[in-house]
């Protein structure tokens, strides 16, 4: 298969990039940074989760975020909603797309929600169910899909199994995780040919941590498999609360710069993504790992002999 044209590039950061924050972050900051993101030509940005506050407080503020920021014409705001009573208050915040998420691994499952991965996928039935009734667009989200934190083994059948699953509960699109970023090309080359037997490429996504500096590589063997959603996170930003040592995502900055450097469209703005990066970095008031961030940052700087553009 040859590689995409045209790539969807789902940004992560205003939810899975802040909720391992922690720092407290203003609503305000929180409206503006997803703001910032709507201006860059994404047409997907997860804006939040309406999960219970007392397990993520960051994104307490779920509604009011949701209810405030300004819904670009043409932009897709998925939110997280875990369970029945998520999914209300996110339909009373006035969201039209929303995301369900399970595990590979039986031991991440229960530890993460407390449930086996089958009680996860019955429980999610009620909420995609719901949506669907409602006409929302549904994701779902398969966590740990090369490896687990917690020493258990992740075949690549269970990968497929639980995303065949997700597909036959309503979900309009997948997307396979690597939620502590230890996959390789070789492991990527073995699950998506298995995946794509039953499902259609433009219905499964890929969502890679960098967390051993392997996240590119894993896109690049994606590619050569016409996948052609991706998710990432602006300024790498992220991480998961519930998986030890996974430390942030994918670096929007970065994969932009691959994709456009080999040609790839996304129709997504690197400049403009580094802004938004830029002023969620200047809130959190620590350096951002994204390398191409950084690098274009560090050449504005005085004496770089770079002009600002």
């Amino acid at each position: 298969m040859s590689i995409p044209q045209f790539v969807r590039v789902c940004e992560m950061g205003a939810r899975d990039g802040l909720q391992n924050e922690h720092a407290v972050i203003s609503t305000d900051d929180k409206v503006r940074y997803i703001d910032l993101l709507s201006e860059t030509g994404l047409t997907t940005i997860e804006a939040t989760s309406f999960v219970s506050p007392k397990a993520i407080p960051q994104l307490a503020d779920a509604a009011e975020v949701f209810a405030r920021i300004h819904k670009k014409p043409g932009v897709r705001y998925p939110v997280l909603t875990p369970n029945v009573r998520g999914l209300e208050r996110a339909k009373e915040a006035g969201a039209r797309a929303i995301a369900v998420f399970t595990a590979a691994s039986e031991e991440f499952t229960k530890r993460n929600i407390n449930m086996t991965i089958d009680e996860s996928i019955e429980t999610f039935g009620d909420v995609v169910r719901n949506a669907r009734e409602n006409a929302f667009w549904v994701r779902g989200y398969v966590s740990t899909a090369f490896g687990s934190p917690f020493g258990d083994i992740v075949l690549p059948a269970v990968v497929l199994d639980v995303t065949r699953r997700l597909f036959d509960l309503g979900c309009d699109e997948v997307s396979i995780g690597d939620t502590i970023g230890v996959g390789v090309p070789s492991q990527v080359d073995e699950l998506v040919p298995l995946l794509l037997r039953e499902c259609a490429t433009d219905k499964i996504a890929f969502h890679f941590h960098d967390t051993r500096g392997t996240a590119l590589a894993n896109v690049y063997a994606a590619l050569q498999h016409g996948i052609a959603i991706f998710d990432s996170s602006s300024g790498g930003l992220g991480g998961c609360p519930y998986a030890p040592g996974a430390t942030g995502n994918l670096g929007t900055e970065d994969l932009l710069y691959m994709l456009h450097g080999m040609g790839i469209e996304t129709g997504v703005s690197l400049d403009k993504v580094r802004a938004a990066s830029r002023f969620i970095g200047g809130v959190l008031g620590h350096e951002l790992t994204s390398k191409t961030f950084q690098a274009l940052e560090r050449a504005l700087q005085p004496g770089s002999g770079r002009a600002a553009p």
